[in-house]
């Protein structure tokens, strides 16, 4: 199994401080939360790409993509959603998202996962069709430039605490289907899994092996894989039953006591419970 470990963990810290940390700890990938970098990915310039992918590399890291994809940095009063009802939005939100994508494969990353809730829900009174169709119609219009870029695109699924668009991983295939794209698959993340599903985490693993393209490691407690209560041996036992070959992804949003701590004991949690 390949482990990664998502770069806000290591709040005020560097980049560089990411992916040093992820190195020595002995994963394999870090995945980057764009708005970190403190600017829109079009301010980024050629030679700042190389300088990011250059750390990761130094460190024997490999940037396996993006996720937290439509946050934008502090300061920005940019207005990016997926399914709005204003045309204009939608538009300079898919021009903002195909430049993600290049910028994913420019770092030589492969995977985009979109969480990203608040650009996602949909406002009561609307028919939930219409919403859906226009979510559809989004990524419909992102699929040809993912494809040359080999990057894919993993929706995933959140609880209704989150988001009330897309709380299910039933709910995720259903997306899925409609866009009917290769680059367009399924992620799952333990937390929400145990806050949205109608079953187990394992049994939601099995069900969808055939979309399932990455996954956040986590507990419900916000923190690191293996500090609450969520039962990581079933799903290890899914991940094996279906020959699962994407990463396993570190994603905490309780950054306490510190990074680099978060890092070694999850590792260290993940090595032991998939060995």
């Amino acid at each position: 199994m390949k482990f990664a470990i998502c770069n806000e963990t290591f709040q005020n810290q560097t980049w560089q401080d990411a992916c040093v940390c992820a190195g020595k700890c002995g994963y394999q990938g870090v995945e980057l939360a764009p708005f970190t970098l403190g600017k829109l990915v079009t301010d980024i310039s050629t030679q700042e790409r190389q300088e990011i992918k250059k750390i990761a590399d130094d460190n024997g890291v490999e940037i396996i993509g993006l996720h937290w994809l439509l946050v934008v940095p502090q300061g920005c009063d940019k207005q990016l959603h997926i399914n709005c009802p204003d045309d204009k939005i939608r538009q300079e939100s898919q021009d903002y998202y195909k430049e993600l994508i290049r910028f994913c494969a420019e770092l030589g990353g492969k995977v985009m996962v979109h969480g990203s809730p608040k650009q996602r829900d949909w406002t009561p009174g609307e028919f939930y069709q219409d919403v859906f169709n226009r979510a559809v119609e989004f990524y419909q219009g992102c699929m040809d430039l993912a494809a040359e870029s080999g990057v894919t695109i993993c929706f995933e699924p959140l609880t209704h605490a989150e988001t009330n668009f897309i709380n299910s991983g039933r709910d995720g295939a259903e997306l899925i289907k409609a866009v009917n794209h290769p680059n367009f698959q399924l992620h799952l993340d333990a937390k929400a899994m145990c806050g949205g599903e109608y079953h187990p985490p394992a049994d939601v693993i099995r069900e969808h092996k055939d979309i399932l393209k990455h996954f956040h490691a986590n507990d419900r407690n916000l923190k690191g894989p293996g500090t609450g209560d969520v039962d990581y041996v079933p799903m290890v036992a899914a991940f094996k039953e279906i020959n699962y070959g994407g990463y396993v992804s570190v994603e905490v949003f309780d950054y306490t006591p510190d990074g680099d701590t978060i890092a070694k004991e999850s590792i260290e949690f993940l090595k032991k419970v998939f060995a």
